[in-house]
């Protein structure tokens, strides 16, 4: 249990500390954020939680695979705020695009042979 919440507090640090960054430097916060800081914590826990080569070279396939149909969230979202949509309908209506795009490529995915 220890465990657990040490990890979970390493990674709520990271996240504070993005927001922080954003807060006073949006453009720093957004190279931070860019970062794959979450995909490379995650690939550690799993390393040290498993020691298995074959499942952390799978996870790292699946995280790139998977930030493709979530990259559009980054154009829309700041377009659609940009051109006077309210924050919260705005981040709403890019998330559902997201869990849209997400849903494509789980069908699309595998018919262009990419194992997901």
């Amino acid at each position: 249990m220890l465990y657990l919440v040490v990890k979970a507090a390493i990674s709520g640090v990271i996240v504070a500390a993005v927001s922080e960054i954003a807060r006073r430097y949006p453009t720093w916060g957004g190279l931070v954020a860019s970062l794959p800081l979450t995909s490379l914590l995650a690939m550690l826990w799993l390393w040290r939680d498993s020691s298995d080569p074959e499942r952390v070279a799978e996870l790292a396939t699946s995280t790139f695979w998977f930030v493709i149909p979530s990259l559009p969230l980054f154009l829309v979202l700041p377009a659609l705020l940009r051109n006077g949509m309210a924050f919260w309908v705005a981040l709403t209506v890019s998330v559902i695009g997201t869990l849209a795009l997400y849903a494509c490529w789980f069908w699309a995915a595998p018919k262009m042979g990419i194992k997901l």
